[in-house]
C-alpha cells in the first residue's frame, strides 16, 4: 500500500529539471502526459492489487507465509535497487525507448505472474517485473520533465499526480473485485492491455535524452546494491524457517552486509556515482532519509500484514479488504495542498514531528481489534489516523529533501529518496515476518492446548504455522476439533500482528524524533518576523 502511492519527491524533480537544449516546450505534450499516466498506472495498480490478493494466492499456491513475502519482496528488490539505474538510462539512451522497453518488459513479466503455475514461477516473474518497474517508474516523469517548460509542468504534473491517486484508490478495489469474482490471475492479465495501450500511444511522442548525461553507468554500484539488500533480505526472511545458524542465513546476512558496504566505497570512488555520498553531508538530507527509511518501514510492514488479517480472520472478502484502504488515499489526495501549505507557515520540521506522530497513533490503533472486528470501530479509526499522519508529512519531507541540495541535484536527491522509501518496505516486510512467526507458533501453541485440541491435530497444525493465518486442521479433523483450531489460528495471528502494530508506532514515532535532532529549524529573515520554509 505504502510503496503504490505516489512517493514523496517524485514531481519535484520534475519541476526543478532543465529543458533539454534546442527544442520547443511541449511537443507532443498530450501524448507524453497520456502516456506517462497510463504507464505509471500500471506500477502503482500492480503495488496495490497484489498485497490484497496475497492471502489468496497464499491459499490457491499452498504458499508459506515466506513465499508470500517473496512475492512483494522480488519486485521491491529490484525496483529499489535499480530505480536510479533506470533513470540514467533514459537520459542516456533516450526517455522515450527506455519507458518502451520498461512498458515491455513489464507486461512480459505481468503475463508470466498470471499464467505462473506454482509460487517460485510467480516470484521469478515478480522480480522480472522489478526490472521492467525500474525502468517506467522514473521514465513516467523524465518524459513529463522533457516534454514540457517551467510554465506547463505543474499543470502536467498536477494531471499526472491526480490520476495516480485515483489509480492508487481504485487499484485495490478493483484487485479485490478481479480476485473475488474472476481468479487472482487477472490481477496480472490486465496489464496487457494497459501495456499495448501505452506502446501506441508512445508512437506520437517525441525521444529527447541529456547530452550532458554521464558516458559512463554505474553499473557496480547497481549490482552491488542489489546483492547487498537481496542479501539481507534472504537472510531475514528464510530465518525463521531455517534457523539464524543455516548456512543461506548467516551468509545472505553476512554477504548482504559486506556488499552494501563494498557499495558506499564504489560510490565514494566512482566518476559517475548512481548516489553522491557528498549530498549525505546535509544533515537536513540525511535527516530526512532516515525519517522516511522508518515512516515507510512502518508503513509498509503494517500495510503488508493487514490484508492476512481482513480477510484470512475478520473474514472480509477480497472487494471489501481492499475498499478498507480508500479512506487513507481520499485523505492522502485531499491534504497534500494544505499540508504544503503547512511548510509555508511552520517550516519542515514540525510538521514532520507531529504527522509521524499522529501516524503512529494510528498504527497503535491497529492492536485494537480482536477476532469478530468491524470497519467502522475496529479498523477505520487507525487508517483514518495513518491517513492523517502521512497526509501532514509528505509535502514537509519533499521541501526538506529537495531543499536540502542544490537544484543541479535535485533528481539524484528524489531518486534517492524515493529508492529509500523502497527499500525502507523491502527491509520492514523482512523484518516484521521474523517478529510475526516467533510470536505466532507459540501462541498457537499454547492456545490449542487450552482449547484440548488432541496432540495428532495439534503436531499438525503446528507444521502448518509457517503458513500464520492460513494454517488449518487436517481435512478429517471432526467438526468441533476444526472450529476450535480455527479459532487458535485467529487469535495466535492477532496477537502476532498485534507486535507488528505496535512495532511499527515504534518506527514512525522514532522517525518523528529525526524530524525532531536533524531537520534544521526554520530561520527567520534577516530583517526579522516570520518563518521561512526550513531548507
Amino acid at each position: 500500500m505504502s510503496l503504490a502511492t505516489p512517493l514523496p519527491c517524485d514531481g519535484a524533480a520534475v519541476r526543478a529539471a532543465p529543458l533539454p537544449a534546442g527544442r520547443p516546450a511541449a511537443r507532443g505534450g498530450a501524448w507524453v502526459l497520456a502516456a506517462a499516466i497510463l504507464g505509471s498506472s500500471m506500477a502503482f495498480i500492480d503495488g496495490t492489487v497484489v498485497n490484497v490478493a496475497l492471502p489468496v494466492l497464499q491459499e490457491r499456491l499452498g504458499a508459506s507465509v515466506a513465499d508470500a513475502q517473496w512475492v512483494v519482496e522480488a519486485y521491491t528488490l529490484l525496483l529499489a535497487s535499480l530505480l536510479l539505474v533506470g533513470g540514467s538510462l533514459g537520459d542516456r539512451y533516450g526517455r522515450r525507448r527506455v519507458f518502451a522497453a520498461g512498458i515491455g518488459i513489464f507486461a512480459a513479466a505481468s503475463a508470466a505472474c498470471g499464467a505462473a503455475p506454482d509460487v517460485r514461477w510467480l516470484i521469478a516473474a515478480r522480480a522480472l517485473q522489478g526490472v521492467g518497474g525500474a525502468l517506467l517508474v522514473p521514465g513516467s516523469l523524465a518524459l513529463l520533465g522533457a516534454a514540457f517548460d517551467a510554465r506547463e509542468r505543474g499543470r502536467a504534473i498536477g494531471t499526472w499526480s491526480a490520476f495516480t491517486a485515483v489509480t492508487a484508490g481504485v487499484g485495490p478495489v478493483l484487485g479485490g473485485w478481479l480476485v473475488e469474482n474472476l481468479s487472482w490471475r487477472w490481477i496480472f492479465f490486465i496489464n496487457l492491455p494497459l501495456a499495448a495501450l501505452t506502446l501506441v500511444m508512445l508512437a506520437r511522442v517525441p525521444e529527447s535524452r541529456d547530452p550532458d548525461a554521464p558516458r559512463r553507468m554505474d553499473l557496480p554500484g547497481a549490482v552491488l546494491a542489489t546483492l547487498g539488500l537481496g542479501g539481507l533480505v534472504v537472510g531475514l526472511v528464510e530465518a525463521p524457517r531455517l534457523g539464524w545458524t543455516a548456512p543461506l542465513v548467516v551468509g545472505g546476512l553476512v554477504g548482504g552486509a559486506l556488499a552494501l558496504a563494498a557499495f558506499v566505497a564504489v560510490e565514494a570512488r566512482s566518476r559517475s556515482p548512481m548516489v553522491p555520498l557528498a549530498v549525505f553531508r546535509s544533515r537536513t538530507f540525511s535527516g530526512a532519509n532516515l525519517l522516511t527509511l522508518l515512516l515507510y518501514a512502518a508503513l509498509g510492514g503494517a500495510m503488508f500484514f493487514l490484508p492476512f488479517n481482513l480477510i484470512g480472520v475478520q473474514g472480509w472478502s477480497a472487494t471489501a479488504a481492499g475498499a478498507a484502504f480508500l479512506p487513507f488515499v481520499v485523505l492522502m489526495t485531499l491534504l497534500s495542498r494544505w499540508s504544503g501549505g503547512l511548510v509555508d507557515r511552520y517550516g519542515a520540521r514540525l510538521p514532520l514531528v507531529v504527522g509521524p506522530l499522529v501516524a503512529a497513533v494510528g498504527f497503535a490503533l491497529l492492536a485494537r481489534p480482536g477476532v469478530g472486528a468491524g470497519f467502522w470501530t475496529g479498523f477505520f479509526p487507525s487508517i483514518l489516523f495513518q491517513g492523517l499522519g502521512m497526509s501532514i508529512a509528505v509535502a514537509p519531507l519533499t521541501t526538506a529533501v529537495m531543499g536540502a541540495v542544490d537544484a543541479r541535484h535535485a533528481g539524484v536527491a528524489s531518486g534517492v529518496n524515493n529508492a529509500v522509501s523502497r527499500a525502507a518496505g523491502l527491509l520492514a516486510i523482512a523484518g516484521m515476518g521474523i517478529v510475526a512467526q516467533a510470536s505466532f507458533g507459540p501462541a498457537l501453541h499454547r492456545r490449542l492446548s487450552d482449547a484440548g485440541v488432541p496432540a495428532g491435530v495439534r503436531a499438525a497444525v503446528d507444521g502448518e504455522r509457517g503458513r500464520l493465518a492460513a494454517a488449518e486442521a487436517p481435512r478429517d479433523a471432526s467438526p468441533a476439533v476444526r472450529r476450535a483450531v480455527d479459532r487458535a489460528v485467529d487469535e495466535a495471528f492477532v496477537e502476532a500482528f498485534r507486535r507488528v502494530a505496535w512495532i511499527a508506532a515504534a518506527l514512525a514515532v522514532l522517525s518523528a524524533a529525526c524530524a525532531w535532532l536533524l531537520i534544521e529549524p526554520p530561520r527567520p529573515p534577516a530583517g526579522g518576523g516570520g518563518a521561512v520554509p526550513a531548507g
